[in-house]
């Protein structure tokens, strides 16, 4: 149990990281009080440019793959160090995966608000399922083409990244931790839901538009 918890609260504080907050902060600006309000990277995308939102994507999307691959073999090896019994691996990834969505979902540094998850979800499960995170990022990408709405290509995502699961996956507790988290990440978009309902959230401009003269 001791190993666990330890885990649990290493993968929480990496994943509390409030990525898109300090970038914007660094640049003087405030990313709660801005454009959405949420501190992930399509609203610094909108706020703060491309370069800013990629990097934000980035390492938030490191933050979930961290916390389930590299940062496991280390935890382990602090733990059998210290004479602590270790279960199976499965079981501390994916502890550790739920816990760094959670840190970035509700991070302590912020009240306990934070971003969606979409990003450092992908960033597990490129470290527990790689073949279902192609699928679910060939739908993100479809809809995005489709909708230009980034909310609707979350949504879409998080749907097909528990489907995959199911299918390509033999382990219950990972279809169940994944479906779990998927229907998180789509309550996180609830706002984003009222605002399609109602026809006011915003679309991806792909091109600029043409100055008028």
């Amino acid at each position: 149990m001791l190993g666990y918890i330890f885990v649990a609260i290493a993968a929480y504080l990496l994943g509390s990281v409030p990525t898109g907050f300090l970038v914007a902060k660094a640049r003087r600006v405030d990313i709660r009080t801005v454009g959405s309000g949420n501190i992930g990277a399509t609203n610094v995308f909108r706020i703060l440019g491309k370069p800013a939102g990629i990097f934000v994507l980035v390492a938030d999307g490191l933050k979930g793959y961290v916390a389930c691959a590299g940062a496991c073999d280390l935890w382990f090896a602090l733990l059998a160090a210290m004479g602590v019994p270790l279960g199976e691996a499965e079981g501390y990834r994916l502890l550790a995966g739920v816990a760094a969505v959670l840190g970035h979902n509700y991070t302590c540094w912020l009240y306990f608000k934070g971003g969606k998850g979409i990003a450092t979800s992908a960033g597990v499960y490129v470290a527990l399922a790689p073949l279902a995170v192609l699928v679910a990022l060939a739908v993100w990408l479809l809809a995005l083409g489709l909708t230009r709405y980034v909310s609707v290509a979350s949504i879409g995502a998080a749907i097909a990244l528990p489907t995959m699961v199911w299918l390509t996956k033999d382990s219950l507790a990972l279809g169940l931790v994944t479906t779990a988290l998927g229907i998180l990440a789509i309550a996180k978009h609830r706002t984003n839901i009222q605002r399609l309902l109602k026809g006011t959230e915003n679309r991806i401009q792909f091109r600029r538009k043409s100055p008028t003269s």
